[in-house]
């Protein structure tokens, strides 16, 4: 079985937004994915609010969640410490706090992939040390564009 996949903010409002550019990357990322997809109550926050300006968009994200499209992982005082920690680590990189629930999720769950249209999780590191797996990657992305040109 496949680890879990992260679902970060950005790729849950390309998932219920039609209309945004990378839609078609990340609907053909996760169709594709075999394993568990979880998220925290952060990403599902942030995401309902860049989706207030789509009719319906918030109670979407909600809906995603309450029909299994992925996981959300309660925080505990142990990841909420976390959270603290890579806050201040990445402070130079203004990290926000939903990418930083995702990493301290990530280590928590031993994964390193991410569905996610925020390149900041190229700088994130797990455990200070191991590279994140983005995606959609460039061939998924292209991928897409022949498939929507056939």
């Amino acid at each position: 079985m496949a680890a879990e996949l992260l679902l970060d903010s950005g790729a849950l409002v390309a998932l219920l937004d039609r209309s945004q550019e990378r839609h078609a990357a990340c609907a053909f990322c996760l169709d594709g994915w075999k394993g568990p997809v979880v998220s925290t109550e952060a990403v599902l926050t942030e995401a309902t609010q860049l989706l207030d300006r789509v009719a319906g968009g918030g109670r979407s994200c909600v809906d995603f969640f309450l029909a299994g499209g992925a996981v959300l992982v309660p925080s505990s005082a142990a990841s909420a410490r976390r959270v603290r920690e890579l806050l201040l680590q990445y402070a130079d990189f203004r990290m926000r706090y939903a990418d930083a629930t995702l990493v301290a999720l990530a280590e928590e769950l031993d994964t390193a992939t991410v569905l996610t249209t925020d390149r900041g999780f190229g700088r994130y590191r797990l455990y200070g040390r191991k590279c994140f797996r983005l995606l959609p990657t460039a061939s998924s992305r292209s991928q897409t564009r022949a498939r929507a040109r056939s």
